[in-house]
């Protein structure tokens, strides 16, 4: 039988790994990047996100793909540093990264919608599923062409799989990070129900 966890002892290091993930998590790429392009501020266009597809809206397409490789790799990085203290400590920086994304302090905690930071947790955690996260939204978005329901369909996925392969601990986490991200694309659900929402390419 395994030793019981002593809180008194694993509570700062959880605390701390919460904190160092959202602190990381919180940096907003999307707006920087475009700020020291000279875009001015991507809060102004589009759907007013700071993500990689609202980015992608200024038409500058590097730009984008940076904003999305830096937002994912938040959530690697988080996931992996705090790994070496223990997969509770791993789970919880995840956690703390990909919230840290959606309220940045620096922000007025007003950022993104998390999708590439959730899959950047999720290559730190599970790999093998991060692939079927991204086999799913490419399969997705060429054949509707809407990023945000690419990115709905992946959530749905990945946790039902997780929890099927036996990853009971990792599918509860993305479970509730799946229901952040499906709240957080509200907007979006109305706008695909109504026919209006913006098509992957498509300038602000």
């Amino acid at each position: 039988m395994p030793d019981p966890i002593n809180w008194s002892l694993a509570m700062p290091y959880m605390i701390a790994a919460l904190g160092f993930g959202y602190l990381l998590g919180s940096i907003p790429f999307g707006y920087l990047l475009t700020r020291w392009a000279g875009l001015g501020d991507v809060r102004s266009i589009g759907s007013g996100n700071i993500g990689a597809t609202n980015v992608l809206r200024t038409g500058n397409k590097k730009l984008a793909a940076a904003t999305l490789i830096a937002d994912a790799l938040k959530g690697t990085i988080a996931v992996l540093v705090a790994a070496r203290f223990g997969p509770d400590t791993a789970i919880l920086a995840g956690f703390g990264a990909f919230i840290g994304h959606l309220f940045p302090v620096w922000l007025k905690f007003k950022g993104g919608k998390g999708v590439a930071t959730y899959l950047g947790v999720l290559i730190g955690l599970a790999p093998w599923v991060a692939l079927a996260f991204v086999a799913v939204w490419i399969v997705t978005a060429l054949v509707f062409r809407f990023s945000s329901l690419a990115a709905l369909v992946a959530a749905v996925v990945v946790p039902a799989l997780l929890w099927y392969l036996g990853w009971s601990q990792i599918s509860q986490l993305f479970a509730v990070m799946s229901l952040i991200t499906i709240l957080k694309h509200h907007h979006n659900i109305s706008r695909l129900l109504a026919g209006t929402e913006s098509r992957i390419g498509a300038k602000g």
